[in-house]
């Protein structure tokens, strides 16, 4: 059994002998050496690849383009607010921003039924919630039920612009 275990001396099992490349450890070194700077070479080399080349466009680096494309998406506009002027024009005035606050706030939810919010004119929809009185309604609207936040998400309108816009929505559907 021992026989089997040990191969005689100098015998290989493929017959061929086999030597390194590498016989002294200063070669050693030397193969170690230019492996870490050709790697590091390549990788260079890569990095420029990868951002070389380039084209960009000055316009848009400049910082009017850029102030442009990170600009807020709403802005809040004071300039129309202020008392009315005569109680003839209260009428006039509520219903106008009953629609400008439905185009600027409501229209997200209730222009597509989004989470279960009523269309705008869809009579059907409205009917399970004028069941209680429009009462009912402007509270929804002022206080937020559901999905739907207090005044639409927009906490800026008062209870008169708020009131308005359910008007301006109820009105659509009676």
């Amino acid at each position: 059994m021992r026989a089997f275990l040990r191969s005689p001396k100098g015998a290989r099992m493929s017959g061929k002998h086999r030597e390194s490349l590498i016989k002294t450890p200063r070669q050693l070194v030397a193969v170690l050496v230019l492996f870490f700077v050709g790697t590091i070479i390549v990788i260079v080399l890569l990095a420029q690849l990868a951002t070389s080349g380039r084209i960009y466009d000055e316009d848009a680096r400049s910082p009017d383009a850029i102030a442009r494309r990170i600009k807020p998406v709403a802005e809040v506009n004071l300039g129309a607010a202020g008392p009315a002027a005569s109680g003839s024009t209260v009428q006039g005035a509520t219903k106008a921003d009953g629609r400008t606050v439905y185009e600027s706030t409501c229209i997200a939810c209730h222009g597509a039924g989004v989470a279960n919010a009523p269309k705008f004119g869809d009579k059907k929809a409205w009917a399970t919630h004028l069941v209680h009185g429009t009462e009912h309604v402007y509270e929804n609207a002022l206080k937020g039920k559901g999905a739907m936040p207090p005044k639409g998400g927009n906490l800026t309108l008062s209870e008169a612009e708020v009131k308005a816009a359910v008007d301006y929505m109820l009105g659509a559907v009676r």
